[in-house]
C-alpha cells in the first residue's frame, strides 16, 4: 500500500470559498500512473510559510507517506512560498524537477521561466511542488510521472 500526500496551498480553498479541484486531479492522475494501491492522505492550508512545512512534516513524519505533492504557491507573488517551505524540511534537494518542467513549459509559454517548484528527499518520502491548478497538476504529472515513480521506489 502507497501512502500519498497531497497538500492544496490556497487561502480561498482554506476558507471554503472554492474547491479543491487541484487535489482531486492529483488523485485522479496518481491513481492512472501508479496502478496500484493508494491511500490519499489530504491536507488544506493558506498561503504560509511555517504551516505548510508543518504540513508536510506531518504528512512525512507522522502519515509515513512516501510522496507528498502540493499544488499552488510556486508563482511569482508574493504570497507565493511553497518552495521555501519545503526548502526547510526536505534533506536532499533534487532541482532536475523543476528544471524540466520550465524547460518543457517554456516550449509553449515564455512565462514558465516565472514557475518556482521545489523537489526533495526527506527520510522515506520524495516531496514534489506542482502548480496549483488542475491543467498545471495533469501537465506536470505527464512529464514527471516516470521520475516520480522511479524515485519513490528508491527512497521507500
Amino acid at each position: 500500500m502507497l501512502r500519498i500526500g497531497r497538500l492544496t496551498i490556497c487561502d480561498r480553498t482554506l476558507a471554503g470559498i472554492t474547491p479543491d479541484l487541484s487535489g482531486k486531479e492529483i488523485e485522479r492522475m496518481l491513481s492512472d500512473l501508479l496502478g496500484e494501491d493508494v491511500t490519499f492522505v489530504s491536507r488544506i492550508v493558506g498561503h504560509d510559510r511555517n504551516r505548510i512545512a508543518d504540513a508536510i512534516r506531518s504528512l512525512v513524519d507522522d502519515e509515513r507517506c512516501t510522496l507528498v505533492l502540493t499544488a499552488g504557491g510556486t508563482g511569482p507573488a508574493r504570497r507565493d512560498v511553497t518552495p521555501e517551505a519545503t526548502r526547510l524540511v526536505i534533506e536532499k534537494e533534487l532541482p532536475g524537477f523543476g528544471e524540466i518542467l520550465r524547460m518543457k513549459y517554456y516550449e509553449t509559454t515564455k512565462t514558465a521561466v516565472l514557475l518556482r517548484v521545489a523537489a526533495g528527499i526527506r527520510s522515506h518520502a520524495l516531496i514534489v511542488n506542482l502548480p496549483g491548478t488542475p491543467e498545471g497538476i495533469r501537465s506536470s504529472l505527464e512529464i514527471l510521472g516516470p521520475a516520480i515513480y522511479e524515485c519513490i521506489m528508491h527512497v521507500r
